[in-house]
């Protein structure tokens, strides 16, 4: 999602095909054998295939939005807390019965940590984003992550300690840069015209 958010802030046309993971087509394995999604081929051939590259990918064509009028310290360092060590605690939280060598509210409690620390931000910034007065990369590449932790038990989630981040993540929920991506698209297959995907907000 984050990928798809990025690439419509920017306002790039792409060719969108997509895949359903459980019957992979060859051609997603030829160009990225990890098998995973998202993946971006470029024009000159180079593939691109973790979503944060896709989105500096996308907000670097351009920028209309000012996603990256943020200190980019922050911005990384943020960023970098959210893809390493909130989604380990996130993956073991989502999937508890997988990892049965602690409970479900232990892999929750590590997982608020993170959102400790983003419920501070936004209560120091009072702007409603992260780190300007606006969105910007950090929201986009973290908003995503923080709802599949709010999914797992929404009840609990919007009963936490966390006015400031309940917020942030609600609006999120009806923004148009979220909104706009969730549209459902067929199944690719070799022989369908091409589907462009830009910003449809």
């Amino acid at each position: 999602m984050r990928a798809r958010m990025a690439i419509a802030a920017s306002e790039t046309p792409v060719i969108l095909r997509e895949v359903v993971l459980r019957d992979k087509p060859a051609e997603l394995l030829a160009a990225s054998p990890k098998g995973t999604v998202p993946v971006l081929q470029l024009p000159d051939g180079k593939v691109v295939d973790e979503s944060l590259d896709i989105m500096r990918w996308a907000l670097s064509q351009a920028d209309p939005r000012q996603l990256f009028n943020a200190d980019p310290t922050q911005t990384e360092s943020l960023i970098a807390e959210n893809d390493g060590d909130f989604k380990h605690w996130l993956d073991r939280y989502k999937y508890a019965d997988r990892f049965p060598e602690h409970s479900e509210q232990f892999y929750r409690s590590k997982g608020e940590e993170t959102l400790a620390k983003l419920e501070a931000l936004l209560s120091e910034r009072g702007s409603g984003y992260l780190l300007a007065a606006h969105a910007t990369l950090a929201d986009y590449a973290i908003f995503p992550f923080v709802r599949q932790f709010a999914r797992v038990n929404e009840g609990w989630f919007l009963q936490a300690p966390y006015p400031a981040l309940i917020d942030w993540y609600q609006r999120w929920l009806v923004d148009s840069a979220f909104t706009s991506v969730m549209r459902k698209y067929t199944k690719w297959d070799a022989s369908q015209e091409p589907q462009w995907f830009a910003n449809v907000s």
